[in-house]
This record gives structure tokens, sequence and C-alpha cells, in this order.
């Protein structure tokens, strides 16, 4: 049956736009942005196809080009429009740090991170570039690694700092195993580079590790 033939308060738009979107599944919801099923199945039991093949939500948005596209129904152009999606809430996320406003929301700070170091493959050492009142100058990623670890020389972070004329900074790192609990090997960079910043008057406010689903703060820890 088409969705269309289904009683008006149980398509997914409809049901978006009188109840939210809190109400709908992932299903649902996949739904409405695939628009279409395939002969035989709508786009509810296409979406539903989907996210069994990728085993949930995160499976799908993470899937490479060739992966996604060899599923019947959804192809290339929808691929590009996903990514597109993702990216713009990812800027969604982004924009709650612009520099207009301070930096008061450690949990935002936390999902933004998340956002951008979650689901990377790679070891990523990251950094957000304060102004003296805790503004965003610039996000940016400063050194790659292996899932052994990252290369970060303190010399170089210092000049990325003073390049961007930044008073504060906050570090983050994502760890591809999934476990967010920092290693001591985290907490003595940390220290090194504490140490280099306060010989340029830099604060470090916090040095976020982004695990699978979780962060762990080092100022929530005590450790800075």
């Amino acid at each position: 049956m088409s969705i269309t033939d289904w009683p008006q308060a149980e398509r997914p738009r409809e049901k978006l736009l009188a109840r939210g979107s809190e109400a709908l599944s992932d299903a649902e919801l996949l739904a409405i942005f695939l628009r279409t099923g395939t002969r035989g199945k709508s786009a509810v039991d296409l979406a539903r196809e989907v996210l069994q093949r990728f085993g949930g939500l995160r499976g799908l948005l993470t899937a490479g080009e060739a992966e996604f596209c060899a599923v019947a129904g959804l192809g290339q152009a929808k691929y590009v429009q996903l990514q597109a999606v993702m990216a713009l809430a990812q800027r969604h996320l982004g924009e709650t740090l612009e520099r207009d406003s301070g930096l008061h929301s450690p949990e935002d700070t936390k999902r933004y991170l998340q956002s951008r170091l979650r689901d990377l493959p790679h070891e990523v050492f990251a950094c957000l570039f304060l102004d003296s009142q805790h503004r965003v100058i610039r996000y940016e990623e400063l050194f790659r690694g292996t899932l052994n670890g990252a290369s970060v020389h303190p010399r170089e972070v210092v000049k990325k700092t003073l390049a961007h004329n930044a008073a504060a900074l906050i570090f983050a790192h994502n760890h591809p195993s999934g476990i967010a609990e920092p290693s001591q090997a985290d907490r003595h960079l940390t220290r090194r580079l504490v140490e280099a910043l306060e010989l340029v008057e830099v604060r470090v406010l916090d040095h976020i590790v982004v695990g699978d689903g979780e962060c762990v703060a080092f100022s929530e820890r005590g450790w800075l």
C-alpha cells in the first residue's frame, strides 16, 4: 500500500507537522528524506530495510558512497543529498559557537566536537581558538595520526595560536577505539601544551577526548 493511501495521521510528513519530529521513528524520518520507495515497497518499508542493512542510523550516515549506492532505491543523488544534510547539521552546531556570542555552554562545545571527530577512522588533534571573551575565532584540525595516536608538536600549536591572535584554547582529540578515557600520554601531552602556552600568556580552558557516544573533559576531572 502506498503511503498516500494511509490514514493522514499516520503519514510521516503529516505526522511530523502535527506532532513534531520527536513523534517519528528513525524509519519514518528517513522515509521523509527518501521521499519514494521502490516497486512493492513504500518509502517507510525501504527505510526500515536500509536501517536494518546498515545497523541503524549511524551505520547509514557513515557509509561510503559505493556501499550506499549499492542499495536498490538509494543511489548517488540521495548519497549527495545525505552528505549535504549532514554538513548542514554540523554547521548548525558550529553556529552556536560563533564569535558573536561567548562560549558559555560546555554541552554545546562537546556536541560540536563530537560531530566533527567521533566517526573518524584515524586520530585527529583539533583546537578551538578563542578570543579574550571566549568567542570562537576558528576550529582547526592541527594533527592527524593513526589508530595508535597523533604526533602533536607544542611549537606548532603555539605558532598557530599566535597567528590567530587567540587568548584561550580548547583542545580536542578522538579515540577511534571508541573509549573516551584519557590515557597517561594524553595527560602528559596536555601538561606540555599548557606549559608552552603559558609562556605566551594563553590559557588552555579544556581538553576534550571524544569517544563513541561519550566525551571526557579534562576540566571536569580537575586536571586543568
